[in-house]
């Protein structure tokens, strides 16, 4: 029934209808990307099914069932809210950053050549460093402790902060708007151990931040003197200065990876949207149209009972009559397949008397109890018969 349903509905929708069907079906896939990069899309999936569900108890009139979803969805909210609260805050800063447009602070070549420099000498001396380049999100609240500097930097300044001599070394220092204006910062802990593999603490903290935000996290591991950058969630070993240098400069250290996106991730992708129009359309085909009651003017057979059975039915003026039913828009909908007729049962001593001419009534109407009856327009008829004493 609910695919009948959608099959009707569709080549009925309005401008509108589709534009709303649009719009959350661009909601859903949003979601559904979201619970795909917290790593949560499994959870979506069984909540899908629970929708679903939730879905065929309503058409199907299962009060019950409706009602148990209906509140297992209220306090599936406030759940969601307190595990998630992290990755939705995060989700909401990015939407307002979005309408802000707020660019990224990326250091300029010369300070990108200042900080490879350093790297490389730190990396050649095994001393531990971890420097943050933030992004478009913001940073501040994953961030604990450290000293404000607001410094101009340059090679010698970076070297003396990861000093393993230096009261801060240990922490990391946070590079914005090409400045070094903090040190000695503690970075949340990734858990990640198969991303994370041999790295230490630095690691763990350098991930840790990449999961949270659009930030890179270059890290210098003190025991084997390797240089590493972490960013959307992944940590990545650099092999050359160059790679090293074009990603300070850049930025954008995704773009190895979209360059690595195979066919199967984006045939992925698209069912993704697919999908979440398809569910977008259900939705919509099983809730909206439930509750937006419309009117619907039908043609109704006329059928005649009761005549004598001497008397033979030639002609009904006019041969049929228009009803107008008003209920809601999938009940309309689905009415338009089945006929409505208008079974009239005349008097026969009527008849036989001379009357030709018959009232019909909401009650000779015969139609589905799912919408009600408006009006019937003609509300007489008039009957054209043959009657005599031997026909039968």
């Amino acid at each position: 029934m609910l695919f009948d349903s959608i099959i009707l509905l569709g080549q009925n929708l309005h401008i509108k209808d589709a534009a709303d069907i649009a719009a959350f079906g661009l909601l859903l896939w949003g979601v559904i990307v979201w619970a795909r990069r917290v790593h949560a899309i499994l959870a979506l999936v069984g909540l899908g099914v629970l929708a679903l569900l939730y879905l065929v108890s309503i058409q199907l009139e299962l009060q019950l069932m409706a009602w148990f979803f209906q509140g297992f969805f209220a306090a599936l909210v406030i759940f969601l809210v307190v595990v998630f609260q992290d990755d939705l805050r995060r989700l909401f800063e990015r939407i307002a950053l979005l309408g802000l447009r707020r660019n990224k602070d990326s250091p300029n070549p010369a300070d990108g050549g200042t900080l490879v420099r350093a790297i490389n000498y730190m990396a050649h001396d095994r001393w531990g460093a971890l420097i943050v380049l933030p992004g478009r999100d913001p940073i501040e609240r994953h961030l604990q402790g450290g000293i404000e500097l607001d410094a101009e930097p340059s090679e010698e300044l970076l070297l003396s902060l990861f000093d393993p001599s230096s009261p801060g070394h240990d922490g990391a220092v946070i590079w914005v708007n090409n400045r070094i204006v903090r040190f000695g910062v503690h970075l949340p802990l990734s858990e990640n151990r198969e991303e994370l593999g041999p790295g230490g603490t630095r690691h763990a903290a350098a991930l840790g931040l990449a999961e949270k935000c659009d930030a890179i996290c270059i890290v210098v591991s003190e025991e084997r003197g390797t240089i590493s950058v972490a960013g959307s969630g992944h940590l990545n070993p650099v092999k050359d200065t160059t790679t090293l240098r074009n990603t300070i400069i850049n930025h954008i250290p995704r773009d190895t990876i979209r360059k690595r996106r195979s066919t199967k991730i984006l045939l992925s992708r698209v069912l993704e949207c697919l999908m979440a129009f398809a569910l977008s359309l259900t939705a919509w085909a099983a809730l909206i149209p439930g509750s937006d009651r419309d009117n619907l003017v039908q043609k109704a057979k006329l059928e005649i009972q009761g005549l004598p059975s001497n008397c033979k039915l030639v002609s009904i003026q006019p041969d049929s009559v228009s009803v107008q039913i008003e209920g809601s828009r999938r009940a309309l909908l689905l009415t338009q397949d089945e006929s409505i007729i208008a079974s009239v049962k005349v008097d026969p001593d009527l008849i036989k008397i001379g009357r030709r001419t018959f009232e019909i009534r909401n009650e000779h109407i015969i139609h589905n109890p799912s919408v009600d009856l408006v009006s019937v327009k003609p509300s007489k008829i008039f009957l054209s018969l043959r009657c005599g004493p031997f026909l039968k």
